[in-house]
């Protein structure tokens, strides 16, 4: 490696390692003697995760353990040996569960359909399963900036709600902490990270394979936004963490049946009549979509 691709793999580094030590610090992700199960899948994403992870580990002020751990779905064709040789070769702990849910899937799922909900739903069980036997006290996802925002997007247009993928939570059997510390890590980035690092990278043919699904379609518009408008995709992110529910419309988590007048200001009360103004504005946001929708129509009549 020639010294500048040398000098911009070591800024990429530290910036990731910057960006999964803020969001752990920020969402109090890693304690002291944490166990972290991190699940390794062969993607991109997961091995970054572990990668950045140990280099923490290593200058950390905090002692936690790590064991990384792969659920085998017995897929034709799954190059078993490939994680069990790296993880050997740098010396990571690990755990390789064999659970057949690629039949499951192919056997429910009817041909050209979608398998993710299912595939996801029987791997989640799986991994609070393997968490609770290892003594797992966290369980680290891969999961990124850009997959946040995809989740976001995909719950407003086809789910009819705002909701994303938090760095933290609690899983749905009230039993694991589930933590995402590549949250304010850009794809990109990670993609980069991984074509230097030269890790052995496993595609997913269950759903890797799978065209036209609704997530894509939303990768797609905002690949385009960030290329027309550099920065949206920040700013987007950021308006996750800045949340105003007094001037959003939901009567469940903000109480406007009882909403009164008071002798004092009120903190981010309503500028009633003032137009809010932004740069550039949505017509601007959304002028590629609208161009690229008019040349599909043109091509096609």
């Amino acid at each position: 490696m020639q010294k500048k691709e040398q000098y911009n793999a070591n800024k990429l580094q530290k910036r990731l390692r910057r960006q999964v030590g803020t969001a752990i610090a920020d969402f109090n992700m890693i304690e002291a003697g944490d166990k972290i199960m991190v699940c390794l899948s062969g993607g991109k994403d997961s091995y970054t995760l572990l990668d950045i992870l140990r280099n923490l580990q290593s200058h950390a002020p905090l002692q936690f353990e790590l064991i990384a751990m792969n659920l085998d779905q017995k897929q034709p064709g799954f190059p078993e040996q490939v994680l069990p040789e790296y993880l050997t070769r740098i010396g990571m702990p690990f755990r390789i569960v064999e659970q057949d849910t690629y039949s499951v899937v192919k056997r429910v799922i009817a041909e050209g359909k979608t398998t993710c909900s299912l595939c996801s739903r029987l791997r989640r069980g799986v991994l609070y399963r393997a968490a609770k036997e290892l003594g797992a006290t966290k369980i680290a996802l891969g999961h990124h900036r850009d997959d946040i925002l995809e989740t976001l997007f995909l719950n407003m247009f086809y789910g009819g709600k705002l909701k994303a993928m938090p760095p933290k939570l609690v899983s749905d059997d009230g039993q694991h902490i589930v933590i995402r510390p590549l949250a304010y890590c850009k794809e990109k980035d990670l993609e980069a990270y991984a074509a230097v690092a030269d890790f052995p990278i496993i595609p997913c043919n269950l759903c890797g394979s799978q065209k036209n699904l609704q997530r894509q379609v939303i990768k797609e518009m905002m690949q385009l936004w960030d290329k027309k408008f550099p920065g949206r995709l920040e700013t987007m992110f950021r308006a996750l963490q800045n949340v105003q529910l007094s001037h959003l419309a939901d009567p469940v988590r903000y109480d406007f049946y009882n909403l009164k007048t008071q002798d004092q200001p009120v903190i981010d009360g309503d500028i009633a009549f003032d137009e809010e103004t932004f740069e550039p504005n949505v017509e601007e946001m959304l002028a590629p979509i609208t161009e690229e929708t008019d040349e599909n129509r043109l091509a096609a009549g």
